[in-house]
């Protein structure tokens, strides 16, 4: 990594998507022009293959290629955080390895939700991937039909795994847990949000250290984030409050809120076509026009911010 580098996940990280060609293959260049995006807005880090990224279409070799191609581009200037989900630890860490030997700096891997398991198994699991590799690790809990880990397995972990820093959790109300998960590691777990930034603005006060967006609305996000935790709620609100439909707007469905993500991004020209992989939601002529509706507020909100311009 170069010098200068920022060494930590801060502020905003966000999920870079997978820009795809008419064939639905990985659109390699579309995908360095929007490293290129990441890296020029000052980001500490950017994330993929996440769910963002369409990770659960991609076979194993596509999810290495886009690490490998995102850390190429990166090139040193933030930090790639490498999505190395799945079922098995035994192939999650072999994943894993691959993307550290591709130049990733931080190796992130989502709990197998498929099925209820016990912390015990969720231990048994992650235990052999975060000590599997030589560098700092993030664990994504995203459980919106159950309840997401808690201090005891957090700590527990952290005793078991020294690379483990950073914890992704998506849920409401997490204020009380994300004090009580720094305070029981003496903050070397430190927090950070998903839920394309719906809770950003409670949770900065509550001591979480970033957001993990999609890549559409980040600069914005991070302005919030800086803002809010600056301490001037009423710049942050004023930003934040025209960002809101359309976070809220894109939530209600996955596919949708990949749908909301790529065709704003098209719309500020950082991504030639808007197109997801099949299986795919195809929105009605009704959710076309109010989704471009959206975009046109979230774009003027940009401008009014200073953060218009487009990719270099």
């Amino acid at each position: 990594m170069q010098k200068g580098t920022p060494r930590e996940l801060s502020g905003v990280v966000p999920i870079v998507p997978i820009p795809f060609d008419r064939h639905e293959s990985i659109d390699e260049q579309a995908l360095r022009s929007l490293v290129e995006f990441a890296a020029n807005r000052g980001f500490t880090g950017i994330c993929l293959p996440a769910y963002g990224s369409e990770f659960y279409k991609l076979s194993d070799e596509e999810r290495i290629l886009a690490v490998q191609v995102a850390a190429q581009q990166a090139a040193g200037r933030l930090l790639v955080v490498a999505q190395s989900n799945h079922g098995s630890s035994r192939v999650a860490l072999r994943m894993a390895c691959k993307h550290v030997e591709n130049g990733a700096d931080v190796i992130s891997v989502a709990l197998p939700r498929t099925f209820a398991l016990k912390d015990d198994d969720l231990l048994r699991f992650l235990e052999p991937i975060l000590n599997g590799v030589n560098v700092p690790t993030l664990v994504q809990d995203y459980y919106p039909t159950g309840t997401s880990i808690g201090t005891n397995f957090v700590s527990r972990l952290s005793a078991e795994c020294p690379s483990f820093q950073y914890l992704k959790l998506e849920e409401p109300q997490l204020a009380p847990k994300v004090v009580a998960i720094h305070s029981a590691t003496k903050e070397k777990v430190r927090v950070l949000e998903g839920m394309a930034g719906l809770y950003l603005m409670e949770l900065v006060p509550a001591g979480i250290v970033g957001v993990m967006p999609g890549l559409a609305i980040a600069d914005a996000l991070n302005a919030v984030f800086t803002l809010r935790a600056a301490g001037k709620a009423e710049e942050a609100f004023a930003i934040y409050e025209k960002l809101l439909p359309f976070i809220v707007f894109g939530l209600q469905n996955f596919e949708l809120w990949l749908y909301c993500e790529k065709r704003l991004l098209h719309a500020r020209g950082l991504m030639a076509s808007p197109r997801s992989r099949n299986a795919n939601l195809c929105p009605d002529p009704h959710t076309v026009r109010y989704v471009d509706e959206l975009s046109d507020r979230v774009m003027r909100a940009l401008e009014k911010a200073g953060l218009s311009e487009k990719a270099a």
